[in-house]
């Protein structure tokens, strides 16, 4: 059977709060407890499960590493008003506004850093 969508994915972390804050700032996205203890962001119909460095949440990755993924989101803003609110939030933009090939059409991307160093990209379809 093939698979048709995302759940969720796991992002390592260094500092929980500060992940969260940024992520709801930066990427409106939502802050979820769960199970016993467990965090993670929600936006559309996916979550990403977060795991504290050195305190994962088994079964994990082989070597779980804060700062080691490359992620790309779709927001629903066009690209000069994200530039303008992450400018207004004092995020750096490290690359963008850059057209790029996303799942199902051409994007405009920015890039940019969240705490633990991973690199997001927060890109529109044209």
């Amino acid at each position: 059977m093939p698979v048709t969508r995302i759940d969720h994915l796991v992002l390592t972390v260094a500092d929980l709060e500060r992940t969260i804050e940024w992520y709801g700032a930066v990427a409106g996205m939502t802050h979820l407890r769960f199970g016993e203890g467990r965090h993670a962001l929600s936006f559309g119909e996916q979550k990403i499960n977060l795991h504290v460095r050195g305190r994962e949440i088994e079964p994990h990755a082989a070597v779980p590493t804060a700062g080691s993924a490359d992620l790309c989101f779709i927001v629903d803003e066009a690209p000069d008003a994200l530039k303008a609110r992450l400018d207004r939030l004092g995020i750096p933009v490290e690359l963008g506004p850059l057209p790029r090939d996303g799942a199902t059409g051409e994007l405009t991307s920015y890039y940019l850093r969240d705490p633990d160093g991973n690199l997001v990209e927060l890109s529109s379809y044209r």
